[in-house]
């Protein structure tokens, strides 16, 4: 944004003027924003908020403070709660365009059933909105979105094109469509810089320690049978068969300290909030932590979680913060 060629660049493929140069705000400062009146509309599309972030006392008043708020999603969840419009979208199965993973490789995705009522792929549902803000966004579906946008202004995806992705697809970088796609980076040592930058950086304890009324540290993460806030592995019946309830992960140590068997139902508490879940007693656990995830609404990790930040990404502080546990 604050590259003036940058910049330059984007106003002509966009036939634009103007574009702001100045950095917009983190997430953490958008949710600020919706009560300090800083931020008065919010679109949200594709992340259930009110349960991905921390400290959900604190999420929940900020979207119930929100002017106008938009949320974009293919099933109604903890977010849609709050939302003044809800705009249903089609499922990645239900669309026609691509995927990328995180080998950098670009993959079609076919239509394999229609989008049911009246919900739309994503882009279709912007180009709506744009044409009525006085936009005619020429791109009419995900392939000419790649071909003559996406491909067009991405270096690093000039030579992907769709009639090369028909089979396995191909990797980034591949700027040339002659180019074969990149199997893996930094081959034979080489960076795009040199020989790679170091940056050094103080260390920093966590916002939040243990003492004596909070003595463990949660630390928090994904389990194997559930993707995020379970929105759409949560109507799968195998999936809740296999993992249908959050628990507080412990010690052997801290289980024998506080009196607590395998299976029994705890409270864990932080200074934001508590819940009460089944503990998990296992070895894979030291001493002194309490492991816990986020996907279930009931024992969400996140009414427990404290909304610290780090000071350059404001990438939330989910690793650390002080709890203690109690036997029901």
């Amino acid at each position: 944004m604050t590259d003036e060629k940058a910049c330059e660049k984007f106003e002509n493929a966009w036939q634009t003027t103007g574009m702001s140069k100045k950095v917009g705000l983190m997430i953490p400062e958008m949710m600020e924003g919706l009560v300090d009146g800083k931020v008065r509309g919010f679109y949200i599309f594709g992340e259930n908020m009110a349960n991905t972030e921390p400290d959900i006392h604190k999420v929940e008043h900020e979207l119930a403070s929100a002017e106008f708020l938009v949320v974009q999603d293919i099933f109604l969840n903890e977010t849609t709660r709050f939302a003044h419009v809800v705009l249903p979208a089609a499922a990645w199965s239900e669309n026609d365009g691509t995927f990328t993973n995180s080998e950098r490789r670009v993959s079609r995705v076919r239509t394999a059933s229609p989008p049911p009522g009246i919900s739309k792929p994503n882009w279709w549902i912007f180009k709506q909105i744009a044409k009525r803000m006085g936009h005619d966004w020429t791109s009419d579906s995900g392939q000419e979105l790649w071909d003559d946008e996406i491909s067009v202004v991405a270096p690093n995806l000039g030579g992907v094109k769709y009639y090369r992705i028909e089979g396995d697809g191909l990797q980034w970088p591949c700027p040339t469509v002659e180019h074969p796609g990149t199997t893996y980076l930094h081959k034979g040592g080489t960076f795009t810089c040199g020989q790679g930058r170091f940056t050094p950086a103080d260390w920093t304890p966590p916002a939040e320690v243990p003492d004596a009324d909070y003595p463990l540290v949660l630390s928090t993460g994904r389990r194997l049978y559930h993707y995020h806030t379970r929105t759409q592995t949560g109507r799968c019946e195998g999936l809740n068969d296999l993992l249908g309830e959050e628990t507080a992960d412990i010690s052997f140590a801290d289980a024998d300290r506080i009196g607590v068997a395998d299976g029994e139902t705890i409270r864990v508490k932080s200074r934001r909030g508590e819940v009460a879940v089944r503990a998990n007693v296992t070895p894979e656990v030291p001493e002194g932590m309490v492991w816990m995830a986020f996907h279930f609404r009931d024992g969400n990790a996140n009414w427990l979680t404290h909304a610290a930040f780090d000071p350059v990404t404001l990438t939330a502080e989910y690793k650390a913060c002080a709890v203690c546990i109690e036997k029901i």
